[in-house]
């Protein structure tokens, strides 16, 4: 039985001792450490070789999102918050869950079993999970958050301080297009400074317009052309 070394990070001694009795309840998982900042956390990876990072948000001078960003070589990150607003950030960080508090046993062995399923760790089944996350998107809409693959988007139209994305349907969600663009595949190409194309939806060009597969026509504003030219 392969033994899972576990990190709990959480301000909150309640919340502490509620993950360190589920932990327990495990014969595979181990705790390592409870740290009560994010700074022990970083110290513990520096020394040891860790498994499972259960990740509160909200912690003192540094946050557990800010510290996800710090961590090159992080482990399975399962976040352990009572904020949903936070999930987005959270999934483009890549953990492997997000649990909101108050979360129960059932719920926990979820997110555990997730870990194990993805961490049957060969080099194959690494890539087959890194090429699964490049597939989508998760963006928020009013309360929802929705999960949308980058082969559906059909083109992005900037909205003041939101964005229209095109799939079979418009979902809005509120970004600037420049920040976007930056978390889309490279068969994506600005076109203008209010429109983002799919290429791989491109059908022509006629003059300073695209027209996409299904004949919507947008135009190509004058400083984009040789970006889309040189895509060609």
């Amino acid at each position: 039985m392969k033994i899972v070394r576990c990190i709990i990070a959480d301000d909150e001694p309640i919340a502490r001792q509620i993950l360190e009795n589920y932990i327990d309840s495990l014969p595979n998982l181990e705790i390592i450490a409870s740290c009560k900042n994010a700074f022990e956390v970083l110290q513990i990876l520096q020394e040891k070789s860790i498994d499972i990072l259960f990740l509160d948000i909200n912690m003192p001078k540094l946050s557990g999102l800010s510290l996800l960003k710090t961590i090159q070589q992080k482990p399975d990150v399962i976040i352990t918050t009572a904020y949903p607003e936070y999930a987005i950030e959270g999934f483009e960080l890549a953990v492997t869950d997000y649990l909101l508090k108050p979360f129960s046993l059932e719920r926990f062995l979820q997110a555990v079993n997730k870990v194990q399923k993805t961490s049957e760790i060969n080099t194959e089944s690494i890539s087959i999970v890194k090429a699964e996350k490049q597939r989508f998107i998760f963006v928020k809409n009013d309360k929802k958050i929705i999960k949308i693959s980058f082969d559906e988007i059909n083109y992005v139209e900037a909205y003041g301080n939101y964005i229209k994305i095109y799939t079979d349907r418009m979902v809005l969600t509120q970004q600037t297009l420049s920040d976007f663009l930056h978390k889309l595949p490279d068969f994506f190409v600005r076109i203008h400074k209010s429109f983002i194309i799919n290429f791989n939806e491109l059908k022509l060009i006629d003059g300073n317009q695209t027209i996409l597969r299904n004949d919507v026509k947008l135009p190509i504003g004058k400083s984009y052309r040789k970006d889309v030219l040189d895509k060609i």
